[in-house]
């Protein structure tokens, strides 16, 4: 007969909240930065085309994005042919949200990222057994280092006659 332990452990990261909420944020501007190219590319490719701007979603595509394009619609001339237009003032629009997009997250970055801390352990006894004869019994430790990257688990498999 042999006498186990069922051990919990707990381990704790100073600063990995703000971690993840960083990481969120950021992954919440990429979101809204991809939304927003998409639509801007969707009405380049409308206008490149010819769409026909009489269409209802080619009309609320166009009152949508005439918002984000307005700043950079006088920099270049559109040049047209056949009711098709290369729309240059989009593509300037484009590259200049893809960039404000990637500064918030650089200053996301930052302000409010923190680097790795120490990890604290705990370790607590939930309950202390005394197996019955013929019961097979499994302990699993696993080990995980701070660095996230590598990890050991050990396996031991005790069988009671």
């Amino acid at each position: 007969m042999t006498d186990y332990k069922e051990v919990r452990t707990t381990a704790h990261e100073q600063g990995s909240e703000g971690r993840v909420t960083t990481f969120k944020v950021t992954q919440l501007i990429w979101l809204l930065v991809g939304l927003l190219e998409g639509v801007l590319a969707l009405r380049f490719i409308f206008k490149l085309v010819g769409v026909n701007a009489a269409n209802a979603f080619a009309s609320l595509l166009y009152a949508f994005t005439d918002f984000f394009v307005a700043p950079f619609a006088s920099l270049t001339g559109a040049p047209a042919a056949g009711g098709m237009v290369l729309e240059v003032s989009t593509l300037i629009a484009m590259i200049v949200y893809a960039l404000i997009g990637w500064a918030l997250v650089k200053i996301v970055y930052v302000l409010f990222y923190r680097p790795r801390g120490p990890v604290s352990t705990r370790q607590t006894v939930v309950a202390e057994h005394t197996p019955p004869q013929g019961v097979s019994q499994t302990r699993t430790t696993t080990t995980q280092a701070p660095s996230a990257e590598s990890q050991t688990t050990t396996t031991e498999h005790t069988n009671t006659l």
